[in-house]
């Protein structure tokens, strides 16, 4: 078994994203590519904006801090510390309206149709270096670009 201090992962990461010039830093508190389930917490600074991007499969965001907001479609929801916001499975992006953490859970799909349709869309998977500039990868001090 594992435990983390969210709250202290909150605070460092919200220090390295205010230090970025992106706005932003993640750090990935379980699982990973090759899980099923991956949470990553994301630490955006005011105004700091993921572009529209979609999901590997089912999502949510928890707000451990600060107020955002999430679009898809001309639709959006805001979020504050203590709400979960269920992401849809549509083009979406997220605004952090303060600075702001929020823990971003994904359950990647993994029935065959899931996997022959990622298969059939590997050459437009987004590379490392576009889910860094995104703040969807866990990125070490001093290379949050």
């Amino acid at each position: 078994m594992e435990k983390f201090s969210l709250t202290a992962l909150a605070r460092e990461q919200l220090v390295l994203a205010r230090q970025a010039t992106s706005g932003r830093s993640a750090h990935t508190v379980y699982g990973g590519h090759e899980h099923v389930l991956r949470q990553t917490l994301i630490a955006l600074a005011a105004g700091q904006k993921l572009n529209e991007h979609e999901n590997p499969g089912e999502a949510t965001i928890h707000v451990l801090r600060g107020r955002v907001r999430l679009g898809c479609g001309g639709e959006s929801w805001e979020g504050s510390a203590g709400d979960l916001l269920v992401v849809p499975d549509a083009p979406h992006d997220l605004t952090a309206l303060e600075d702001s953490v929020v823990i971003l859970t994904v359950a990647k799909l993994t029935t065959p149709t899931a996997l022959v349709t990622s298969r059939a869309n590997a050459d437009t998977a987004p590379s490392k270096s576009a889910l860094i500039r995104e703040g969807l990868t866990e990125l070490e001090p001093g290379n949050e670009q």
